[in-house]
This record gives C-alpha cells, structure tokens and sequence, in this order.
C-alpha cells in the first residue's frame, strides 16, 4: 500500500485528533477503520461457512474452515483490488475468500446469505465492540471522576445560578452531581442499548428465501450463525437487519455527548475573569494567546463543546437512515459509514474532558467571594418562605420591598428586615423552630442555606463512584 503522510489526509480526524488521541484511536481503529470492516465482514463470512461445514461434514469442519488462516490471507487490501473489477464489496469478499477455501466446501461460501446478513451483521460486532470495549470504559473513567469530585467538594459552598444571575447557595460538589447523575443514566442506557444490537441470516427480502432451500429449519440456521458471532437474530428483518437497534445506542451515544457539552459550558463559564471559580490545567510551556502572553484561556472545554457542535448535528442522519424504501434501497450506504467517524468525535471529546476534569483546579476562596458578593440578598428566598410558615398571607411582597430598599439605601438585606421588630421576631421565631438557629446567626453567613445541597452531592458522587468501580473491577 501506498505510504502517506497523515497530514495529507482530509478529515482532521485522521490528523489534527489522531495526533491528541493516539492510542485511543489506535484502540478504535481495530473496530470502526476500514480495515476492521473487511475484518468483521470476514468473520460473518467465516461463521456461515463453519456453520455450512459442521452441518454436512460434522467435526471435519474445524479442519475444512482454517480461520485463522483466512484471517491471515484476506487482507483489505486484495478485497479493495478485486472491488475494482466486481464494483461490490461483499462479492469481493467472497471471491478473494474463495482462493483460500478447500474446494470441497468452496461452494458454500457466502451460499443463502445476501450482502446485508454480512454487513449488518458486521455492522452490530464493530460498533458493539468499539461501545463496548472502548467507549464505555473510557466514559465510566469519566463518570468516576465526576462522582469523586462531587463528593469531594460536598460541603464547598457557591452560589447557585439561574438565567446567568445569583439565586441561592448550593455547593460546587452538588453542580457536580448533577453531571454525574444525568451521565450514569446514560452510561446505563448505553451498556443496555449495546447489549441489544442484532444481526441477521434472513436473505434479500428476509423472508428466508434461499436459506429454505438449503435447511427445513432456516430461522435454526440464522441462530446458530448468530450464536457463531455471539449476537442475537433481529425479530425481524426485511434486507436489513431493524435500523432501531442501532438508532437507539446511537440515540444514547448523543444523548451522552449533550451531557458533557453541557458541563464543558459550565466549567467553561466558571473559568471566565469575572467569575474564575475553577481553571483548567495549564502547562508552564503552553501560550494563551499569540499576542496576549496572560492569557490562559479554557480552550479545552472550548474543544469539547466544539466537537460536540461538529458532530451532535449528525443525529439527523441516523434518523434518515432509519427509512429505507420497501425491503431496501441503498440510501444509507455511503451515510452509514460516517457512524465511525461519529464514534471517534465523541471519544475524543470524552477523553478531552477526562483530562479537564482530572486536573481541574477549584478555587475555593473565590467561590465564597462570590457567594458573598451579593451580600445575605440571596437569603431573600429564605425570609420570603419563613415569613409565610409563620401565617403572613403577604411575605413574598413583604421581602420584595425589603430587597428594594436594600438596593435604595445600599443596606444588608438583614438591615433592611430588622427595621419591622415584628416582622424580625417572626423570622427568628421561624428559624428557631426549623434549623434550631436564630436570625443573627443565619444571616450572617449565607453559606446555611443550602438546603441539602451536600448530602444530595455525597449521595449522588458514592452511588456512581461505586457503579464506575464495579465496571473497572470487571
């Protein structure tokens, strides 16, 4: 084969990200490149055949069917120059496989399959293996990075946020959770999605057509190729095997890659000058700027959310591809191959936010200070619910004029409501009687209120840290 330099390549898949990936692409190769297809599209085709041969020559079929053989001699290389001449790529499979076949069982290569039964077949292996073996692992490593960080900052307290502004406290290991919670799920749905990927031995319209003609039993046949393959037969099939097996872990696949651009956003946000609560991992050679050298920019959230804007919109695709014309046309023979290419993109997202969240820096001083920048207005929730428990039918008004004289007069808000004894009194009261603290004690440190902020985030980081252990255990 021709040798070319890798920044002769087009995709920067297979350049700019293979260089920051190495080993993991290398990993993802042996499953989605085009030469693992050939490879797993051989292996369908060598289970058929063992399956052919144990049939008619019962355990002389481990003698006629030398596998490792064929392993060794159909190379993606001579089934790409005879696709050349035949201008189809599982019927030159078959005939480079046929030069390596003992005669007496040549005939039965390929025979009662149609090239569907192979490629999705195949299909199911290599995105169930790369799932499997490559992706999960790597997003388990994720998962358990979150939990521990969200059960090691538990007790951090920060301001929570809604539409960009101060709300109420909570603690940076709740925020989190959040993420370590949304993504377990799906790591879940995902192992389970994996699992239930099918394939096929069902012929051209998957009515079993020629397959009758070989067996009595054609479906018995379609087992125990599958069972060859370690996979389980679609429940039904027309040329293709369901497209909603595959739509499905795809769909999951997605819906994970939403999950870390959501929290690639929020870290990114967290790192900006007026906020700077967290700061990425910044090396003493690496440069900010081409012209601003203080500049120390969160370009690797940046990264992940960028790859998740390129690669996310490709869901449209499997979507189309779900649609295919009477029993089959071939609208989904160049698109389906881009699912690769997909798998990659999220991987390198995945391991782009492995390494921020590894050496993520939090600024603990920082976050109080923010918290506190507003003053005890962020207790104005607090007032507003104790007041009502104390019987005032008008406490939401109440504290929203005392927020308003804050503002005016530049006072605490705990200036602002020990002006009302009465109304004082009763949020003392109020306080007493559910956190046992009295209203001095209260609003002087915002930090109290954070509901269960803490146990939500310890909760939360020791149920996926034990999950995320027990997959690396196995």
């Amino acid at each position: 084969m021709e040798q070319r330099s890798i920044f002769a390549s087009l995709s920067p898949l297979d350049h700019r990200y293979y260089l920051a990936n190495r080993e993991l692409f290398e990993k993802l190769g042996g499953f989605l490149s085009e030469e693992a297809n050939v490879a797993f599209c051989l292996e369908a085709e060598i289970a058929l055949l063992t399956v052919h041969a144990r049939r008619l020559y019962g355990q002389d079929a481990k003698t006629l069917v030398d596998a490792e053989a064929l392993r060794q001699k159909v190379t993606a290389e001579l089934v790409y120059e005879e696709e050349e001449r035949t201008h189809h790529n599982i019927r030159a499979l078959v005939n480079v496989m046929k030069r390596f076949v003992p005669e007496k069982i040549n005939p039965y290569v390929h025979l009662g399959a149609t090239s569907v039964d192979i490629l999705d077949t195949a299909m199911s292996l290599r995105v169930g293996g790369a799932v499997r073996e490559v992706v999960l692992p790597l997003l388990w490593e994720l998962e358990e990075r979150l939990a521990v960080l969200a059960e090691k900052e538990a007790k951090t307290p920060q301001v929570g946020r809604t539409h960009g502004q101060h709300a109420v406290p909570v603690t940076f290991g709740f925020a989190m959770a959040e993420y370590a919670a949304r993504l377990g799920k799906s790591l879940l749905e995902m192992e389970k999605r994996c699992g239930d990927l099918r394939g096929k031995l069902a012929g051209a319209v998957g009515a079993y057509n020629a397959t009758s003609l070989l067996v009595d039993d054609p479906q018995g046949l379609e087992r125990e190729y599958l069972q060859e393959l370690g996979l389980e037969p679609a429940e039904y099939a027309t040329q293709m095997v369901e497209p909603e097996y595959m739509l499905r872990l795809l769909l999951e696949i997605n819906t994970a890659f939403g999950i870390i651009a959501n929290l690639a956003d929020d870290l990114r946000h967290l790192q900006r000058s007026e906020i700077d609560e967290v700061r990425e991992f910044f090396s003493s050679t690496q440069v900010g700027s081409s012209t601003m050298p203080q500049k120390r920019n969160p370009w690797n959230s940046e990264h992940v959310k960028s790859l998740w804007k390129a690669f996310a919109p490709r869901v449209v695709t499997f979507f189309m591809d779900q649609i295919s014309e009477h029993q089959r046309d071939l609208s989904n023979s160049a698109s389906s191959r881009f699912v690769a290419d997909y798998i990659a993109g999220f991987s390198a997202a995945v391991e782009r936010m492995n390494r921020i969240v590894e050496s993520l820096y939090v600024d603990r001083q920082q976050m109080r200070k923010n918290l506190d920048m507003g003053g005890d207005m962020v207790l104005a929730e607090a007032a507003y619910v104790l007041l009502a428990l104390e019987g005032d039918s008008d406490a939401h008004e109440a504290i929203r004029k005392a927020t308003l004289l804050c503002e005016k007069e530049k006072i605490s808000l705990k200036e602002a409501l020990a002006r009302n004894e009465k109304l004082w009194d009763l949020l003392d009261q109020g306080l007493r009687d559910s956190l046992g603290l009295d209203a001095d004690t209260f609003f002087s440190d915002s930090a109290r209120y954070r509901g269960k902020a803490a146990e939500k985030a310890i909760t939360i980081g020791r149920k996926y840290k034990e999950l995320a252990e027990e997959r690396r255990r196995k």
